[in-house]
């Protein structure tokens, strides 16, 4: 998939301090977004883990509202940089910060990303009221990855690295805060 990849081994590792850190930089084509540039390190003592992604070429602000309506929208391409906002109302969401990772998935990636997310706050849930609304939320995600049940997705990016491609998405400028 990725055009051209460089990988620079040996490098100090953030977390653990030692030498087993790799710097990898892959260089990518996604249609109708164009060029990206994919980042990332991983230590291969500690498993710190880390990446990004970044247009090739200067994007405007932009916010994508996507409807998923049935299982063909699961292959629509999202591109989502560290400082992506990506919602999913009344499911959850994936906020930029200093450890957001990147990525490049499609709308069944994404939403497996979530079904993690909410699997793990169900497990580690106390409250019995919790994982009740967690195992529903888990329920609502498999009816969409089954076609049976909509799903809207929303990604915010201040830096335009951010995308849902697909002749569906609607994109609106996205005033810079």
């Amino acid at each position: 998939m990725a055009e051209q990849s460089q990988s620079l081994s040996g490098q100090l590792c953030p977390m653990c301090g030692t030498k087993n850190l790799t710097l990898t930089e892959a260089e990518n084509e996604v249609p109708y977004f164009g060029k990206l540039f994919l980042f990332s390190m991983t230590c291969s003592k500690c498993h710190y883990y880390k990446s990004d992604v970044e247009a090739a070429e200067q994007k405007e602000p932009a916010r994508f509202t996507f409807e998923v309506s049935g299982k063909d929208d699961l292959n629509a391409r999202i591109v989502r940089s560290s400082e992506g906002f990506v919602k999913i109302p009344h499911v959850g969401t994936i906020e930029p910060g200093p450890d957001a990772e990147g990525f490049v998935s499609n709308v069944e990636g994404l939403i497996m990303r979530f079904k993690k997310q909410i699997e793990t706050l169900r497990d580690n849930a106390e409250d019995d009221e919790d994982k009740k609304k967690a195992k529903n939320l888990l329920k609502k995600l498999q009816k969409v990855l089954w076609g049976d049940e909509k799903l809207k997705i929303i990604i915010e990016d201040s830096t335009g690295n951010s995308a849902i491609v697909s002749e569906k998405a609607k994109r609106e400028a996205l005033k810079k805060k």
